[in-house]
């Protein structure tokens, strides 16, 4: 390999967000500049923040030299890769290990998003404080400055599973219920934040049972000005009934600059118009799940989703059909597939069928084994919080903090009560839909250090600690998603068996 590496800071296309992360992201640059020096190998920078697609196509497009993408805080898969798609020079994805600024969760959305262009990367991440000190993160960092890649070991990646009769039988009579009635998946515009690796379009899911149809955000703002008076008031006093809390003008720091002041009544009331919105679109295109586009677009015309979107997720809910309706925060079809396939598992079985979204967000170990922070401000329902289907209890609405959310407007937070859970997620590699799925274990943490935890990164949106069966750097090495679709109770075998009856190629973690 060449001894002169180009790193470039790939970033959020908001320019507060880089802001913010500036002293993390330089922090790190002088470390791997530090590391890379250890090793004998001469670095360069790539002159600021790629915010913008246009800025990676220019900045990188011409770099033929090797490139290391800095991770320290969220970033646009785009930001990248539309920079270094149709070339093949060595490129490698560097991260820390932080739950404030979730350069990780950058690092494993670029990474999936650039394995569903079909562009080789490597990836490489750190907890120590000083890089160069990581023995293990300098070996991996020399093995790419020799070799161009980075190889990880596959202890816990397996390509087959074995499936009893009766999980087969059961997901089998799934399958041909799709069959008879392919899957209507309505997308509220496309996906978000720049993830190349969440849309997966007709061409493919097609081939699955599944489909989609699209309409534009715009029908929200239309649609909205003809809700009538009393269905919002109506879904206002069921959610209170239920449980639901409000935190009307208050708010953890995160909250930015004017806290929650501007959080009240009304603009809970105007999360509820845009749910009764999308419940009618959805009866009106008879859709089976949603993929919501979340951040972006109406964010300055419109309150946040979340209110709306982890009520869909749950059963007690205004105007219910007596079931959650799946709904896939930033219109991430990666989520959306394995969520809708998980619910009627769960249905099949008689089991409750909520499946909650979230992000990988961070981790660390606990009583001798590791566990996620698993945190996505969006689409997790109120089940996760209570295990009373029938109930809001334990549901919390925050104002979303201003840095993402200038119009006001609060999340669905809590809790997650412990228990046996499955997950999955969807993914494209080469141009093939994979299904990765695994066990776990949801765990209650002590209050000190689930506060702790929760404080580090987001304490507005939804927690849950959970061992997903693999170690960390399994998840680091191999996972090709930012998200993961998580229920309760043990469908592993069901799922595998539907998946493939479905036509996904799987390959099982842990």
């Amino acid at each position: 390999m060449a001894k002169r590496i180009a790193l470039f800071w790939p970033g959020d296309a908001r320019s507060k967000p880089n802001e913010l992360a500036m002293p993390a992201i330089t922090a790190a640059t002088e470390q791997l500049e530090r590391a890379f020096k250890k090793l004998g190998r001469a670095t360069y920078r790539v002159e600021g923040v790629l915010a913008k697609p246009h800025e990676a196509i220019e900045k990188l497009g011409p770099i033929d030299d090797p490139m290391v993408g800095v991770c320290t805080h969220w970033l646009y898969a785009p930001h990248t890769c539309d920079g270094v798609v149709g070339k093949d020079n060595p490129l490698l994805l560097a991260s820390n290990f932080s739950g404030q600024w979730p350069g990780l969760v950058g690092l494993l959305n670029t990474g999936a998003s650039l394995e569903s262009l079909n562009r080789r990367f490597s990836r490489a991440w750190t907890d120590a404080p000083d890089m160069s000190s990581d023995a293990q993160f300098m070996e991996r960092l020399d093995e790419w400055c020799t070799t161009g890649r980075i190889q990880y070991g596959e202890e816990q990646v397996h390509y087959h599973a074995p499936v009893d009769e009766e999980a087969s039988n059961l997901a089998r009579e799934v399958a041909e219920e799709i069959r008879r009635k392919r899957i209507l998946l309505l997308m509220f515009g496309d996906t978000s934040m720049g993830m190349i690796n969440g849309y997966f379009g007709p061409r493919l899911l097609n081939r699955h049972g599944f489909t989609e149809h699209k309409i534009d955000q715009a029908w929200i703002l239309d649609r909205g000005k003809r809700i009538e008076q009393k269905r919002i008031d109506d879904a206002f006093k069921f959610v209170i009934d239920r449980g639901l809390q409000f935190h009307w003008g208050e708010g953890p720091s995160s909250a930015g600059a004017g806290g929650a002041g501007d959080f009240d009544e009304n603009a809970s009331k105007e999360q509820l118009r845009d749910y009764l919105v999308a419940l009618d679109l959805i009866a009106e295109f008879k859709a089976d799940c949603l993929g919501w586009q979340y951040q972006l677009g109406l964010i300055p015309l419109r309150p946040p989703s979340d209110l709306a979107e982890g009520l869909l997720n749950s059963k007690c809910r205004p105007e219910s059909n007596g079931q959650p309706f799946i709904c896939s925060t930033e219109a991430d079809q990666g989520n959306a597939v394995p969520m809708e396939m998980l619910k009627r598992l769960f249905q099949k079985k008689g089991l409750h069928e909520a499946v909650m979204f979230h992000d990988v967000r961070w981790g660390a170990e606990h009583e001798g084994r590791f566990l996620w922070v698993l945190l996505n401000s969006g689409s997790c329902g109120a089940y996760a919080f209570n295990h009373d289907p029938d109930s809001l209890r334990g549901a919390h609405s925050w104002r979303q903090p201003r840095l993402y959310f200038p119009t006001p407007g609060g999340s669905f937070a809590g809790e997650s009560l412990p228990g046996k859970m499955t997950w999955a997620r969807a993914y494209i590699r080469n141009d093939e839909l994979w299904m990765d799925i695994g066990r776990g274990e949801v765990v209650k943490l002590p209050p000190a250090v689930r506060d702790q935890w929760w404080n580090g990164t987001t304490p507005e949106w939804p927690f849950m600690a959970a061992d997903m069966g693999i170690t960390r750097d399994t998840l680091m090495a191999h996972y090709l998603s930012n998200h993961v679709a998580v229920a309760y109770g043990d469908v592993f075998g069901e799922m595998v068996a539907l998946s493939r009856e479905l036509g996904f190629k799987v390959r099982v973690l842990g």
